[in-house]
């Protein structure tokens, strides 16, 4: 099913909200439904050596004693070399893109969690971004101890270091996503209950999507 035009989906969420596995689930259904669609995730997100480069660099376990303005650059960097080789091209062809994290992570992780201000991470992404600001994002919400007993559960063998950063962190990212919902005017922000079966969240998350595409 060919659209009129691209239509560019970001899913967010605290770490251990689920949104990797929903996000696949909602490909799977978009492509048996006749969408040409296509997924990708930051950072990174292209084939493109660059940005994966600069994804195992700001994901690597090792210690790496990163100014926090230096790793938001670094993030705006990967997501400008995605947007120029993934994302736009594919938006152009009027192919629905779906995103794991996008610049919403960076105002959350970066702006609030860092403390460097959302305003000034915007800033940032908006040069980085060329004008690929995502129709819609769903935003995945699950509270911090079930988040991070998640992880522990399903992934303790694959956390990175993001995974890794102390609670209070996590706790950030969870009350800043909060803060974007309050406050974001562009109704672009969907807010999703996390704490459901995954069933629920992939049904509930997919209807939307249905309903935008109608």
């Amino acid at each position: 099913m060919k659209l009129n035009k691209g239509f560019f989906i970001s899913f967010e969420g605290p770490d251990g909200s689920g949104k990797s596995s929903v996000i696949k689930e909602i490909y799977n259904l978009l492509i048996k439904d006749g969408f040409e669609v296509v997924l990708t995730r930051e950072p990174g997100g292209t084939n493109n050596v660059i940005a994966e480069d600069i994804r195992k660099i700001l994901l690597n376990k090792i210690e790496y004693k990163f100014d926090n303005r230096a790793e938001a650059l670094l993030f705006s960097a990967s997501r400008a070399q995605h947007v120029h080789d993934f994302i736009k091209p594919n938006l152009e062809q009027n192919k629905i893109v779906l995103c794991d994290r996008y610049v919403d992570s960076s105002l959350v992780y970066q702006g609030l969690g860092r403390k460097l201000g959302v305003e000034k991470i915007w800033e940032i992404n908006e040069f980085a971004m060329n004008g690929c600001v995502p129709d819609a994002t769903f935003i995945l919400m699950v509270d911090v101890e079930t988040g991070m007993e998640r992880i522990a559960k399903n992934r303790s063998d694959k956390m990175d270091r993001m995974d890794l950063e102390k609670k209070e962190l996590h706790q950030k990212v969870y009350d800043g996503y909060k803060f974007l919902l309050e406050k974001d005017t562009t109704k672009r922000l969907v807010e999703i209950d996390a704490s459901k079966t995954m069933n629920e969240v992939i049904k509930n998350v997919y209807e939307k999507i249905k309903t935008m595409l109608n």
